[in-house]
């Protein structure tokens, strides 16, 4: 009877034992699985951007081939085509000054002027109501008599607005300005008004997408911060002005301590999630000159203009305590060490990055959560 006891306990140990092998190999399968639909989604959203690029650069160039459109088309910058339009609106007869207002990218107006100071530009500015139908609006302006003694021949008196139209819905607004209190903008000069916005509209639109998905190629798709590629290319550029104007410049290299151990604890998305928490963090301690970029893994960059190392140190410091400060749910209380270097004379891009990072592997060895500052002479 005991044999029979025993038996029976160890069958059902081993019983035991194999079940919790199968569910911790099906919850590994769910993760992976997890982990491969995530990449496949970034690789998805890279590959969607990159289409939107060649699709812009494409579009710019059947615009070109048009020779009404060529002037504007050649350029897939917004501020170079609206400063085309405005130069030649004001080329029309009559108009003495004009402006393009257009959706900017943080959801404001972007208002680009000609003949207008930035005040004036804001006061002469027309809102279009929303009108598949309309064609123009011609504007009359009337002051208050303080308001235009001594300058009465400088304002604005008389304005045309016409919509910016592509795909069919506008995009912006086109209007033109007199001085003139006795000639307003006739027709003529609407009907010219009118058909350069025709040209202007597609070749605005155009920019702004290939505007917004240069940007989104150069964005890392899990924290929204600058990626690698990005970060070589500013850094370059940014070490090249420094020399050249005899600037200072710092660069800031910092990981995550133990990461992996991170990853291992709570699975590769939630460590994914760590890494977003992480950079939103850095973000908010960063100067709006300051570049903050994600260089691969849990390594991140920040270049510093116009800084000396001892800034760069201090920035480094209000990094490590607004990611460290409080747990980042889910994996919890994380530190990080950082490497700091400032340009030398006869630096380049790639020198100064080697001594950051290898700032940042002797803070490691001195213990980790700490920054460590290159020598001048390392």
């Amino acid at each position: 009877m005991l044999y029979l006891a025993l038996t029976g306990v160890i069958g059902g140990a081993i019983l035991a034992v194999v079940l919790s092998l199968l569910a911790v190999r099906r919850t590994r399968a769910a993760a992976d699985q997890r982990v491969a639909d995530a990449v496949q989604h970034l690789t998805e959203g890279m590959q969607e951007t990159m289409r939107d690029l060649a699709t812009a650069v494409e579009t710019a160039k059947m615009a070109t081939a048009d020779a009404s459109g060529a002037e504007l088309a050649a350029s897939l910058d917004v501020e170079e085509v609206s400063e085309r339009t405005l130069e030649a609106a004001a080329a029309i007869p009559g108009v003495e000054a004009a402006l393009v207002d257009v959706p900017a990218a943080d959801g404001a107006r972007a208002t680009i002027a000609h003949g207008l100071g930035a005040e004036e530009a804001a006061k002469a500015a027309v809102q279009l109501p929303e009108n598949d139908n309309l064609r123009a609006v011609e504007v009359t302006y009337r002051y208050r008599i303080d308001d235009v003694e001594g300058a009465s021949s400088s304002y604005v008196r008389s304005g045309v607005a016409v919509p910016l139209r592509a795909e069919g819905r506008a995009v912006g607004t086109l209007a033109a300005f007199s001085r003139s209190s006795a000639s307003p903008l006739g027709e003529a000069a609407i009907d010219e008004l009118e058909r350069l916005a025709a040209r202007a509209g597609p070749a605005l639109e155009n920019a702004r997408k290939y505007t917004e998905a240069r940007a989104q190629a150069d964005l890392d798709a899990l924290t929204g911060l600058h990626n690698r590629r990005y970060f070589h290319e500013t850094l370059a550029r940014e070490v090249g002005r420094a020399s050249r104007y005899q600037r200072r410049l710092a660069l800031i290299v910092f990981d995550v301590d133990d990461f992996k151990k991170v990853n291992d604890r709570v699975g590769h998305l939630a460590g994914d999630a760590v890494l977003a928490e992480a950079a939103e963090r850095l973000l908010s301690v960063c100067r709006s000159a300051d570049v903050a970029c994600r260089v691969g893994g849990d390594e991140f960059a920040v270049v510093v203009p116009e800084s000396s190392s001892e800034d760069a140190e201090l920035l480094a410091g209000r990094i490590a305590q607004a990611i460290g400060s409080r747990p980042i749910s889910p994996g919890g209380t994380v530190n990080v060490s950082a490497g700091v270097a400032e340009l030398r004379p006869d630096d380049r891009a790639t020198e100064l990055f080697q001594r950051a990072d290898e700032a940042l592997y002797r803070a490691k060895e001195l213990g980790k959560a700490q920054t460590h500052v290159a020598a001048d002479g390392a």
